[in-house]
């Protein structure tokens, strides 16, 4: 992903072309209530040693950069490992050019439950890695690929365990999509010209799917992208481009974390303006999407000190912080559910 610098001016231009956006009365109105919201413990089924468990796999094989022994052995782990959940899952198979011209052999992971329902939430990530350190404060480590435990990893392991929990629920209303994004992380390096929108260089297999959906004609009530939320402290600011095309969503995400007593990871406050794989969905697709990314707006880089460098290792994950974010995004979902049946 990329961090976009924002002037008060952009953001200005950005708010009048956005898609679909609440007034500022709605929005402080939604506002209020999320930070009137009271704790209350809820029982979850979501299992953070699960999500561990996944998490750990995917570092053990190593870099899952495309073209890769380790990124085709992760993609096959990733597969079954859905395939074992009984949700209908799909390969979507891509030849991709990166900025440098390589051509990328990626594949897309979608899992459905309940495809023939018309209202929908789709919860997607990126699976493969960085394949260079270019934030590295080593000179002679930054053209290595990088582990990728929260970048990558921490996303998709999340959403391997909602993927059981969901197989086995009994959802009456909504159907949900699971999607495995390749190819986020291969965008331009830091500090390496481009003669282009260096924007388009990054979500390679996002963009792909949104041109080429699984089912034709795609429609989703909207979506959650998981993002880096793994590691220890993280915080998730609300981020731009989220509030600008989902704020009802991005309103009931914080909301129900609150509820959950996670509030000092979901901070209800605005962040940065993130190129993500939501951004793609949100503008190809019209699909309002949330981000849920750490990123916190007072730091140097905005992201981790780890980020894009070979401290993205298994040393920054949190049991926690991936058990939050997984029974938060499970409550979103059942609750959500119960409003559709209403």
């Amino acid at each position: 992903m990329q961090r976009i610098k924002v002037t008060l001016s952009l953001l200005l231009l950005l708010s009048l072309t956005a898609f679909s956006c609440e007034s500022k009365q709605e929005q402080k109105k939604d506002n209020e209530q999320t930070a009137g919201t009271q704790t209350v413990a809820v029982e979850s089924p979501f299992s953070s040693e699960n999500a561990y468990e996944h998490l750990q796999k995917q570092v053990d094989f190593g870099p899952r950069v495309p073209n890769t022994d380790s990124h085709a052995a992760c993609l096959q782990y990733l597969y079954e490992t859905l395939a074992a959940t009984e949700l209908e899952v799909q390969r979507q198979p891509m030849e991709l050019t990166a900025y440098d011209g390589t051509v990328l052999r990626a594949t897309n992971l979608i899992a459905s439950y309940k495809l023939e329902r018309t209202s929908r939430v789709m919860l997607f990530a990126h699976w493969d890695t960085r394949p260079m350190a270019d934030h590295d404060s080593d000179p002679a480590l930054r053209d290595k690929p990088i582990d990728g435990a929260d970048d990558g990893a921490s996303g998709t392991a999340v959403l391997l365990e909602l993927a059981r929990i969901i197989a086995g629920a009994d959802l009456k209303n909504i159907g949900v999509d699971i999607l495995l994004f390749d190819a986020e992380d291969y965008g331009v390096p830091e500090g390496v010209a481009y003669n282009g929108r260096t924007e388009t260089t990054w979500a390679l297999g996002t963009q792909y799917w949104t041109k080429q959906t699984h089912v034709e004609d795609y429609k989703a009530d909207f979506g959650i992208l998981l993002d880096m939320v793994g590691a220890k402290e993280a915080t998730f600011y609300r981020e731009y481009f989220s509030v600008n095309a989902a704020s009802r969503y991005v309103n009931k995400i914080w909301a129900t974390a609150r509820s959950m007593g996670h509030s000092k990871y979901f901070i209800n406050e605005m962040g940065g303006a993130i190129t993500d794989d939501h951004y793609f969905v949100i503008e190809n697709l019209r699909i309002p999407c949330v981000n849920i990314v750490n990123y916190n707006p007072s730091r140097t880089k905005g992201f981790g000190d780890y980020w894009h460098t070979h401290q993205d290792n298994m040393d920054n994950i949190s049991k926690e912080t991936l058990q939050a974010v997984g029974e938060t995004v499970w409550k979103v979902l059942l609750d959500y559910d119960a409003e559709q049946g209403k």
